[in-house]
């Protein structure tokens, strides 16, 4: 197939890239910046920004399907820059795929489109969308998600994913703020022994890979939305302890009551408003909310539907993790 990457520079869509590369797909990307990585994989490169109308439509010519992975994430408090990217970039990738005639598209979206701040213990895709949300990024992922599957119909077939806590090698954002909060002293957390999910890189980029061949072949997935993740639930304690000590680092992990957690966020935000800065918070209650709760899902549709399978367990991704940082 000729496959466009949304977002192909990051860090999941790379991996993405590398893996459709690798079963013979013709790839090309669309991005902000440039990446010789890609290129030197024979990867046709688009540059230019996903709420850029016309450079989408540009990049979306002549392919058949496009994985549509590009989105701001974090825990900003810009309302428009979520917008432009994650609701204003689905709309132009929708758009772009009924206007050149494309017949599948992959959404990626994100759990957090139904967490609501209260714990979520092995729900499955039944759960509805939050009905209110503490931060722009899951907002406007969820009104993308109902975008994107809302266009689903004979001519396009539409599935979304939605991984959980992507890490591993390569990672440029999770562990290096990790890394960063814990040598200052400042990786504090309200219920330690809380249960999360997450997903190792090389499984999220083949879940995609899947849901593009399920798209394309028996269609049991068009239309729906899945969660994807290792399918290990740990403690987030125990589990960023790991990520630490993978790359090298002494955990030194502390405790903070969820309500004093949140006060203290509330404040950080209000000051951010005030100023008008542009930049993430160092607090901010929607982290706060996914530290001091239980967020951990069934698979089972994945599994099914997709035939999805964790190949990578967090055991032998945290030693890939260790000799990859080691190498670096």
């Amino acid at each position: 197939m000729n496959v466009l990457v949304t977002g192909g520079g990051g860090f999941l869509g790379q991996a993405i890239v590398r893996q459709l590369v690798a079963r013979g797909d013709a790839v090309s990307t669309i991005n902000r910046s440039d990446y010789p990585s890609l290129a030197e994989l024979g990867v046709t490169c688009h540059r230019g920004d996903i709420a850029d109308r016309e450079a989408v439509m540009a990049a979306v010519d002549g392919v058949d399907a496009v994985i549509h992975v590009a989105a701001k994430a974090g825990p900003g408090l810009r309302a428009p820059d979520f917008v432009a990217a994650n609701v204003v970039g689905t709309g132009n990738v929708l758009d772009a795929c009924r206007r050149h005639g494309v017949r599948y598209l992959v959404h990626t979206s994100s759990p957090s489109v139904v967490h609501a701040g209260d714990d979520i213990d092995g729900a499955d895709e039944s759960l509805p969308y939050a009905d209110h949300f503490a931060a722009p990024y899951p907002a406007t992922k969820a009104e993308a998600e109902r975008l994107a599957l809302a266009a689903c119909d004979e001519r396009l077939g539409v599935c979304a994913l939605r991984p959980h806590l992507i890490w591993g090698p390569g990672d440029n954002q999770l562990l290096p703020r990790l890394i960063e909060k814990n040598r200052a002293g400042r990786l504090k957390l309200p219920a330690p022994d809380k249960l999360i999910d997450t997903v190792y890189i090389d499984n999220a980029a083949r879940a995609h890979v899947l849901a593009l061949e399920n798209l394309s072949g028996s269609a049991t997935a068009s239309g729906k939305a899945y969660f994807i993740s290792n399918g290990e639930p740990k403690p987030v304690g125990e589990m960023l302890s790991s990520m630490l000590a993978a790359a090298g680092e002494t955990p030194r992990l502390g405790s903070v009551s969820p309500r004093t957690a949140m006060l203290a966020a509330t404040l950080v935000e209000w000051v951010w408003r005030v100023l008008r800065k542009r930049s993430d918070p160092p607090l901010s209650r929607f982290v706060v909310e996914h530290l001091a709760t239980a967020h951990w899902f069934d698979i089972s549709a994945a599994r099914r539907d997709l035939g999805y399978v964790p190949s990578v367990s967090i055991e032998e991704g945290l030693r890939r993790l260790s000799a990859s940082w080691q190498a670096s």
